[in-house]
């Protein structure tokens, strides 16, 4: 699974209908609003690497209200959450 992480700069007056659109498009499974010089972090998560061109330029890009992003791929994952699962499960 890949995972990218997507700044995206809205227009401040749409805020809420940009992230619900956002957060129904197939392959963003979370939408965040947060404060600071971005409005919005969406999480794509694809199993190929031509999804994210399909999801991010494709999809998210060219939502209403969506001025611009910036796009960071990540290459591992660090999380308590998959860590607690592993012990869970008896790994």
């Amino acid at each position: 699974m890949i995972t990218a992480i997507v700044m995206i700069k809205a227009d401040v007056g749409r805020i809420p209908e940009v992230a619900a659109t956002i957060a129904d498009l197939e392959g963003v499974s979370e939408v965040y609003s947060v404060t600071g010089e971005i409005d919005l972090i969406a999480v794509v998560r694809v199993r190929e690497h031509q999804e994210l061109a399909e999801v991010i330029p494709g999809r998210i890009n060219r939502v209403p209200g969506v001025l611009s992003s910036d796009t960071h791929i990540a290459f591992h994952t660090y999380s308590r959450h998959d860590l607690e699962a592993a012990f869970s499960l008896g790994l």
